[in-house]
């Protein structure tokens, strides 16, 4: 099976490296990008080193825009701080070409408290500053990444995903399964909003229960 090379935007991070390794050791041909080409070659070869034998060459690194422009397929992990010029970097690179929007909007102090931006969920703004020319899809948000670089560890949370697109959507739902979890799909991405909103609220329940990895699971499906 020939998967698509993804460029994890923020992967130096440790959600996007996380999820970068599991990909990675699944079989797709891995893209980290940062500001600094510098710092993503780095990042790519500390994760090479947790890969099983044989499956080292699948990570590299580069800047934002040579690693978007790059790929098939466009992962957007950073702080939603940051949200915004990276995707001034990353946008020419992205252009007809499925993005999954990781990107949570908290608001500090008050994190734990869910706090929606002025366009409904950082990812309809990502969709906004991309253009009609990427296709945006959300997912990711609700899991730890405490135990994502183990790859023996199962990760006990449902990925909520949504998107208008049926393709990038359909790209969100096969990463979720490479990276050992059920991909949902949410419906469209105006219910973004929701799934971003649950991250503040499981940020609560770790705190109250003194826990690090809470997440969701959906009954009934």
């Amino acid at each position: 099976m020939t998967y698509p090379t993804v460029a994890v935007i923020g992967g130096t991070g440790e959600e996007g490296s996380g999820l970068a390794l599991r990909w990675a050791a699944a079989g797709y041909p891995i893209l980290i990008g940062s500001r600094s080409r510098e710092r993503a070659v780095a990042a790519a070869e500390t994760l090479r080193a947790l890969l099983p034998d044989g499956r080292s060459a699948r990570i590299g690194g580069d800047s934002n825009a040579e690693a978007a422009a790059a790929a098939d397929l466009v992962v957007l992990s950073v702080p939603y701080s940051s949200q915004a010029g990276i995707i001034e970097q990353i946008r020419a690179g992205c252009e007809g070409k499925p993005v999954v929007s990781v990107v949570v909007p908290l608001k500090p102090p008050r994190v734990s408290h869910v706090w929606r931006p002025a366009g409904g969920s950082a990812a309809e703004e990502a969709q906004a500053l991309l253009g009609n020319g990427a296709r945006v899809a959300a997912a990711f948000q609700n899991i730890s990444a405490t135990h994502l670089k183990d790859l023996d560890h199962v990760v006990d949370c449902d990925i909520l995903v949504t998107g208008d697109d049926k393709e990038a959507k359909q790209a969100a739902l096969d990463l979720a399964e490479a990276a050992g979890m059920r991909g949902i799909d949410a419906g469209p991405l105006a219910n973004s909003g929701v799934s971003e909103g649950l991250t503040a609220v499981l940020i609560g329940i770790n705190i109250r229960n003194k826990v690090k990895g809470s997440g969701i699971r959906i009954t009934g499906v």
